[in-house]
């Protein structure tokens, strides 16, 4: 056993322990907070003047699919032969010896959403792992997560670039409502009996249309947004937004629907024209309406090692930051599905903490160890 005592705990759901304690056994938490009875030949770490809280969570990256260092022949996070490839699946693309794997651990990030990207209307499944790990199977925390979908201008640059559909914003959602169309059609088919033929594509959207996963949405734009709920409606589906970079013109709305949203990555450019209203301001308007959200890198569009300066960021224009945390940890795990396994130090829960030689937002801050499933992943010599 574990202790990581006399530090500020920040357990991740809003609680703050002063000169606290979090005991671990094994791969998993056994208690939190004052006064824990530390058992005998129990191995003690003070943290005295340090932080200790969960690790961190990133819902939204292309990690190993798109790998740093590497160019052209790393990046296998588009499968740009066609605009929809619901039947692909990032978990056989990621390289988890990836720089970007150290890089997380090494600030304290213990687990990723990893999805493909967003060139293609429907981009296929995505799975959340633990940072650490050289057999992607075994770092897997959930699998699949998610279905990737795309609206607005990426589906629209690619295959305008190509002289095919979809070339417009119309385009793009005909060609999302066609190909559930068709799943809903092979669902009663299979249940029917009268199915011939077994078919990757439509088996893959099948968990989406029977809501045992979301659709997560590419969506930066308030129409882009919209059609995504519109659709979402129509099909009886769960949904997610990705991105909600105008979410803060339609925050009432979006609050309606009762959806999850990830916001990010804030810290890049306006590169493109869905970015020209980038800016904090779109987290605290939908904190301000009750939206449950997450902050995300898009690694590699930021580095995943600038997460927590994300957030600090946003808490200094005018973001509380207890919900800044929570959109790193409790939140962003109940974003991934994965809330009874991380995102909080609680009794039962993974052993994914992390030691902060500071608050984690506080400018100068270092990470002194970071732990996953109770093993120690990264420690500084300093």
């Amino acid at each position: 056993m574990k202790a990581y005592v006399n530090g500020t705990v920040l357990d991740g759901n809003g609680e703050i322990f002063e000169n606290g304690t979090v005991l671990i056994d094994g791969d998993k938490i056994v208690a939190v907070g004052h006064n824990i009875e530390i058992p005998s030949g129990t191995e003690s770490i003070d943290c005295k003047g340090k932080f200790v809280t969960p690790g961190i969570i990133d819902v939204h990256t292309h990690l190993g699919v798109h790998e740093s260092g590497f160019g052209v022949e790393g990046q296998d996070f588009n499968e740009t032969s066609e605009p929809t490839t619901p039947h692909i699946r990032a978990l056989d693309g990621i390289n988890p010896t990836e720089r970007g794997f150290q890089d997380a651990r090494e600030h304290g990030v213990t687990t990723v959403q990893i999805m493909p990207g967003s060139a293609n209307v429907i981009g296929g499944e995505m799975v959340v792992l633990k940072t650490v790990g050289n057999i992607v199977d075994d770092m897997l925390l959930r699998s699949p997560s998610g279905m990737k979908g795309a609206y607005g201008e990426n589906p629209k640059r690619v295959y305008s670039a190509k002289k095919v559909s979809p070339v417009t914003r119309m385009g793009v959602a005909a060609l999302m409502r066609q190909t559930f169309m068709q799943a809903q059609d092979y669902l009663a088919k299979k249940e029917s009996g009268e199915l011939k033929e077994r078919n990757l594509r439509m088996e893959q959207l099948l968990p989406v249309l029977r809501k045992e996963m979301p659709l997560r949405t590419h969506a930066h734009r308030a129409d882009d947004i919209l059609t995504s709920l519109r659709i979402a409606r129509e099909f009886d589906i769960e949904v997610t937004i990705e991105h909600c970079t105008e979410g803060h013109q339609i925050a009432e709305y979006i609050a309606e629907s009762g959806v999850m949203v990830s916001v990010g990555p804030t810290m890049s450019t306006r590169s493109k024209v869905e970015l020209a209203d980038k800016g904090y301001h779109t987290l605290i308007e939908l904190e301000k309406y009750k939206v449950p959200f997450s902050i995300t890198t898009d690694h590699p569009v930021i580095g995943i090692e600038y997460l927590t300066t994300s957030a600090a960021n946003a808490v200094k224009f005018g973001l509380r930051e207890s919900s800044a945390f929570k959109a790193l940890t409790s939140q962003a795990a109940r974003h991934l599905g994965v809330e009874k396994r991380v995102g909080s130090l609680e009794k039962g829960k993974d052993a994914d903490l992390v030691v902060w030689s500071e608050h984690p937002f506080h400018a100068y801050t270092k990470v002194v160890e970071t732990v996953v499933n109770g093993a120690t992943v990264h420690k500084r010599s300093d």
